[in-house]
């Protein structure tokens, strides 16, 4: 073990660079600007992400957030599968794909086909689900699908025909991959049951994944409120880190299975995926120190307290508050917002809702203060409310991210088609500036 501390001292060493070096060089940390916009590192017709506009100076101009599906907002897609009475999830998938949104034949084509992927094969889930489990539902998860390469006899086919395939198939796949393995890592790791149920033709994406976890014990609520989430993740332009990867990956001309499983690693990180559990956390410790919930003064106390790093991780974060493009409001929150208080009813949660609202409220003028007068915009963000509502369900925190894999692979395979099939596609190969000096060769008696 001596001998991995010294290795791992020396490798902390060599692998410090001088932060000064980035700004002679000018290079984008993090592929960020200096005012924190995003480098402009590709074209594509699938998502778009609007948190602030520029005046004619280039000055950044908050605005309210809007994302763009295919060219549709957000709000409107929603409003009207809600407005329908109907689970949206599906017919959001078949517009990230084709582009379009589907008739009333097409997508009960599309869900005909789902219908029949969601069924495992038996030897994938026996030998890759069941038998080998692991502590980690996102790690199962990724080894699930590189196994799915091994089954798939076009696996290396990248057809536009064949690429659309292997999407609907993983899909249709993912809800069940993530409760079997849910059910195999809670059988092997905390002695509980296991069980298995076979997806249901009759229901949804959303509703079977609760069916699959939860047998009928689910509301109606429940359901369209989980689909809202899966719809709300499903896509978020092509610069956030997953994918990125998907498409960085992608355009070295390898598999659809490698490519998703690089995105389900970046996804599995807790600055990226893992976000909402950072938040559950946070709220966890509220609940802790807080007395009084009610009293906006305590509350706000509190959070002076997280930002000076003396309460939670002592990270000197808000988690859940602020966001890397949305300024005066995430459209995914408001929505999410919008129907969490109905669940919160429901599940006898009403005033620990409160109390994310009160913080979310209070958080702005917390950064405000703390910053000596400073005035930032910043606004709660999706992961704000996206795990108290899978709470308020009565999902378990280990699923929290893998449901973000389910919500977000349809915008990665939309992605992942987009780079593979564009005439302008090209492997995507960034620059890195060595800033090591040359060294002459030391023989080994002599070192």
């Amino acid at each position: 073990m001596v001998v991995i501390k010294k290795l791992a001292e020396a490798a902390v060493q060599s692998s410090d660079i001088d932060k000064a070096l980035y700004d002679k060089f000018n290079v984008k940390r993090g592929l960020r600007n200096a005012d924190f916009t995003g480098v402009l590192v590709g074209l594509t017709n699938i998502g778009n992400v609007v948190g602030y506009e520029k005046d004619a100076e280039g000055n950044t101009i908050p605005v309210h957030g809007r994302l763009y599906y295919r060219g549709y907002e957000i709000t409107d897609l929603t409003r009207g599968f809600q407005a329908e009475g109907r689970h949206g999830f599906e017919e959001i998938s078949y517009l990230l794909l084709a582009g379009k949104l589907p008739t009333k034949e097409e997508l009960a084509e599309f869900d005909a086909i789902i219908k029949v992927e969601q069924e495992l094969p038996f030897s994938l889930s026996k030998n890759l689900i069941l038998s080998l489990r692991g502590r980690n539902i996102m790690n199962m998860l990724a080894r699930t699908v590189l196994g799915l390469y091994t089954l798939d006899k076009d696996a290396e086919d990248y057809s536009p025909e064949n690429l659309v395939k292997q999407s609907i198939s993983l899909i249709a796949r993912f809800p069940v991959i993530v409760a079997y393995a849910y059910f195999a890592m809670r059988h092997s790791f905390q002695r509980r049951s296991m069980v298995i149920r076979h997806p249901r033709p009759d229901l949804s994406l959303a509703a079977n994944f609760l069916y699959m976890l939860k047998g009928d014990k689910f509301t109606a609520l429940e359901a369209e409120i989980l689909d809202l989430a899966l719809v709300l993740h499903a896509e978020h332009g092509g610069g956030n880190n997953s994918t990125f990867t998907t498409r960085v990956v992608s355009s070295a001309q390898t598999d659809t299975y490698s490519s998703i499983a690089a995105a389900l690693g970046s996804l599995k990180g807790e600055l990226h995926g893992g976000a909402n559990m950072k938040v559950i956390g946070m709220m966890n410790d509220i609940k802790q120190n807080v007395k009084d919930w009610k009293d906006e003064a305590e509350v706000e106390a509190y959070l002076q307290k997280l930002l000076r790093k003396e309460g939670y991780d002592h990270s000197g974060k808000i988690y859940g508050i602020g966001h890397a493009i949305y300024t005066l409001s995430d459209p995914r929150c408001v929505l999410l917002k919008e129907k969490a208080g109905a669940l919160a009813k429901e599940a006898g949660m009403e005033d620990e809702f409160n109390l994310y609202q009160a913080v979310e409220r209070l958080a702005p003028e917390a950064f405000y203060k703390f910053k000596g007068g400073q005035r930032k915009t910043i606004a709660a963000n999706v992961d704000f409310y996206s795990g108290f509502v899978y709470k308020c369900i009565g999902l378990p925190e280990e699923l929290y991210t893998p449901i973000f894999a389910i919500a977000r692979v349809p915008g990665w395979a939309a992605h992942r088609i987009e780079e593979v099939t564009s005439s302008s596609a090209r492997i995507i190969r960034p620059a890195y500036k060595s800033v090591t000096n040359q060294r002459v060769y030391v023989p080994m008696q002599k070192r």
